[in-house]
């Protein structure tokens, strides 16, 4: 079963400044932030449980998942059919968001 995508508001607000970024300083992969997500957000909406879990999450189900080429981690967790996406934050951050 494939579950149904939902993008939170910050969330989505965190992938707008990524792809924005992403457009003016790699001018070579303007297309990244969309395609790495898009491809992500396909293989999770299938298999959910692939993600490594967050430890001190304020949901147990927190899970999050590498955009290796995008330097981020995408933060989601399953309620029901539902895939939630919590955060897209950067690997280079010494904290991980409160999701």
């Amino acid at each position: 079963m494939t579950l149904t995508v939902r993008i939170k508001p910050r969330a989505r607000r965190e992938i707008l400044a990524l792809a924005a970024w992403w457009v003016s300083n790699r001018t070579a992969a303007r297309a990244a932030v969309e395609t790495d997500l898009q491809e992500a957000l396909e293989l999770l909406a299938v298999f959910p449980g692939i993600g490594t879990r967050v430890e001190n999450a304020r949901d147990a189900q927190t899970r999050r998942w590498l955009l290796g080429r995008l330097g981020h981690f995408l933060y989601y967790r399953q309620r029901g059919n539902t895939l939630e996406v919590l955060a897209c934050w950067s690997t280079s951050r010494e904290s991980e968001p409160k999701v």
